[in-house]
């Protein structure tokens, strides 16, 4: 079988996601080697973003967001990919080395940027509007908003983030929220 070709610069944790996303995909990856991301490896992300594309590919857990968390602060112009979790569990362990290569794959073709889009009008009141925080039934529609546009796991903040990111307009997310 051969493998895709991806022109990016791959973040993952650790050798475990590495190979697994070796066997299947032909890219440049760079590990993090745990929560702690080193100086080194955070400067030469840097550098690397000025002339290739940076994806950054964590666990979906409390560590991985908080590499994802570091390294979007530093480089804002990473993507994201999101695994999701229900589908990133394998003998008790959650993760991206959990996951199959379908499920990496599909991440990787729905990246969401780290900076928001200028023509994104989208406000903390539209989400609430809209039923997405701070209701009733709120963490519900989240997780399937979420899903349907595979922003991983979100709170009201982080979701408004990711959408701006993807440049959603208020009147967008209504069609969306309201199956039109």
């Amino acid at each position: 079988m051969k493998k895709q070709h991806l022109d990016a610069i791959l973040v993952v944790e650790g050798k475990t996601d590495k190979d697994l996303i070796d066997s299947f995909l032909d890219c440049d990856i760079v590990l993090t080697n745990g929560s702690e991301v080193s100086r080194g490896t955070i400067d030469y992300l840097k550098e690397a973003s000025k002339t290739r594309p940076i994806i950054i590919l964590t666990d979906p857990d409390t560590p991985g967001k908080r590499i994802r968390d570091i390294l979007n602060h530093e480089i804002p112009t990473a993507h994201n990919a999101f695994v999701p979790k229900e589908k990133s569990i394998k003998r008790h362990k959650v993760g991206v080395a959990e996951s199959d290569p379908d499920t990496i794959l599909d991440a990787l073709s729905h990246l969401i940027p780290t900076e928001p889009s200028p023509k994104s009008d989208l406000t903390m009141s539209d989400l609430f509007d809209l039923g997405l925080m701070g209701q009733d039934g709120s963490t519900e529609k989240r997780k399937a908003l979420e899903d349907s546009l595979h922003l991983g796991h979100t709170n009201g903040k982080t979701l408004l983030s990711r959408l701006r990111a993807l440049g959603y307009t208020r009147q967008q997310l209504e069609e969306i929220c309201h199956g039109r």
